[in-house]
């Protein structure tokens, strides 16, 4: 059976000062989209992502439609070369423009879906401050039981499984100290990320109906590739299922390693990261087994795009 091809977008982290410059240098469709995208959201993206500063290009309402716009640039430049995916997937914000790749929406209401999640889940944040941590060396199973007996001291839930030995804790600020120390006792490690919010879990879930309300205004259509979504590690494909899954995203679990693991065992052998960093391939490469050869690669520059084509 040959092997397919999985493109993979990622989500905020991996964002900085300078994405897309060689693309913005180089490819006029480059400055194109970005400026589409700037004009829909109402933000000086370029401006961003070019030159920062930092502290804004972070803040959650701009961060999300600049990374989604970077994120869709070095994928118009490998589409363009006629590279084609089996599978299309996104590590949460990620996941839009996965979406748009795969024409489930268009480029004006991604980026309006994006700007617009960036903007509740700020108002939402604000209201209910909290933060994240990754714990390494636990398994999930073991880490779901800290979560649930350190949730007597606040809101606490998993945010991401990323791979067998890496997933992260969100909410409360109380929960997390009581969660860290279960972990240490455990033999796991707790590292605090540089967050500005407590990302998919319960203080953020305000924002969910409001983006629900959102999303039933715009058109939905069928995967043209499939997706395999954040919440369900499945793909969906009628519109009232996706409108549904994209909603319940913003609060729910990313189950990141689950959809590594289905796409290995859709025979998927080839995953190109295509946007800023290597985050997700780090992650991928964790996931993989030793005897299940796989190329992993990835694309945020015209470099990364003829690197790809070489290996292809």
């Amino acid at each position: 059976m040959s092997s397919k091809i999985a493109i993979m977008f990622p989500g905020q982290g991996s964002q900085y000062i300078g994405m897309g410059r060689e693309f913005l240098e180089a490819d006029s469709g480059a400055g194109k989209l970005l400026a589409q995208a700037e004009e829909i959201s109402g933000l000086p993206l370029k401006k961003l992502c070019l030159e920062g500063p930092e502290e804004e290009l972070t803040r959650t309402l701009h961060l999300q439609p600049a990374m989604t716009a970077v994120n869709l640039v070095c994928w118009q430049a490998l589409a363009a070369k006629g590279v084609r995916a089996d599978y299309f997937v996104g590590h949460s914000l990620g996941e839009y423009a996965a979406l748009q790749a795969a024409g489930v929406l268009s480029l004006a209401d991604t980026i309006k879906l994006v700007t617009h999640r960036g903007r509740l889940m700020e108002r939402e944040a604000a209201a209910n401050p909290g933060g994240m941590a990754a714990v390494v060396k636990l398994e999930i199973e073991v880490v779901q039981e800290i979560v649930a007996e350190a949730r007597a001291h606040g809101r606490l839930a998993v945010a991401n499984h990323n791979s067998a030995a890496q997933v992260v804790i969100s909410g409360d600020t109380a929960a997390l100290a009581a969660a860290a120390e279960l972990v240490k006792e455990k033999g796991g490690k707790s590292i605090p990320l540089k967050v500005s919010g407590a990302w998919h879990s319960e203080l953020i879930a305000g924002a969910v109906d409001d983006f629900r309300n959102l999303l039933a205004d715009l058109p939905v259509k069928a995967p043209q590739t499939p997706v395999l979504f954040n919440v369900t590690a499945a793909p969906e494909t009628g519109a009232a299922e996706i409108r549904a899954t994209m909603a319940r995203q913003i609060a729910a679990s990313v189950r990141w390693y689950e959809i590594v693991q289905r796409l290995l065992s859709e025979q998927v052998r080839c995953f190109i990261e295509v946007g800023p960093k290597n985050v997700l391939s780090g992650l991928v490469k964790k996931i993989v087994p030793a005897d299940v050869g796989c190329t992993i690669m990835q694309v945020d520059t015209p470099t990364g795009v003829e690197e790809v084509l070489r290996n292809l």
